[in-house]
């Protein structure tokens, strides 16, 4: 992991960085339905799971974008990771609560799969918050509301000039129109990234999503 450090003075963004992380402190979410048809056909006829795969997917279309990848270090300084990896929910059905695992991203779906898989099987019955050891600070956060289709989902976070890296919620697919849809939630910083950035992420995500297995 590396960790390129932004000269605040001479950045592009100075002025918009400034004005939404200390003058009007400013985070945003967006939340819509991704097409779920043509990613889950191919999914139940591979038997794949469909969670893992979107983390996958939502990893990859992070780490394309430097806005998704910025964050600031332990120092407090503000800053681009070259790489970023997905920590994510596994439910504990006996609590009724979770446990947060992280898997460390590879380009590869198969084997970013299998360690997933692995990582599930070693930790999922860790009755703690954080169940996988040594999480890095370059992960970003994707939970899952499998039980309901929200039409709106948002998290207020007090200290949003803390956290700069995106956070990502999907819930319960459903059928409409002759199609399979999936409800995500996108949480951004704007002192980062703008409307813009996630409407092309939200784009990107959607065509990964259809062309995944298009070669296999």
């Amino acid at each position: 992991m590396s960790f390129k450090e932004i000269d605040v003075s001479t950045w592009t963004r100075r002025e918009y960085f400034e004005h939404y992380l200390n003058r009007i402190t400013c985070t945003y979410s967006i939340t819509l339905n991704l097409d779920l048809t043509i990613l889950l056909k191919e999914l139940k006829k591979r038997n794949f799971k469909l969670y893992p795969a979107m983390i996958y997917l939502l990893s990859a279309v992070v780490n394309q974008h430097e806005e998704f990848r910025t964050a600031f270090n332990n120092q407090g300084n503000v800053g681009i990771f070259d790489l970023v990896h997905p920590s994510y929910t596994i439910f504990q059905k006996d609590s009724e609560t979770f446990t947060n695992i992280w898997t460390e991203y590879t380009p590869s779906f198969s084997e970013f799969y299998k360690a997933y898989l692995l990582d599930v099987q070693n930790y999922e019955n860790i009755k703690s918050f954080l169940a996988k050891p040594n999480m890095p600070s370059n992960c970003f956060t994707i939970s899952s509301i499998p039980w309901v289709s929200f039409t709106g989902f948002n998290l207020n976070l007090p200290k949003v000039t803390d956290y700069l890296l995106p956070i990502f919620t999907t819930g319960k697919y459903f059928e409409q129109d002759g199609k399979i849809w999936l409800p995500i939630a996108i949480q951004a910083h704007h002192a980062v990234c703008d409307g813009f950035h996630t409407a092309r992420l939200i784009n990107e995500l959607q065509e990964m999503m259809n062309i995944l297995f298009q070669n296999t």
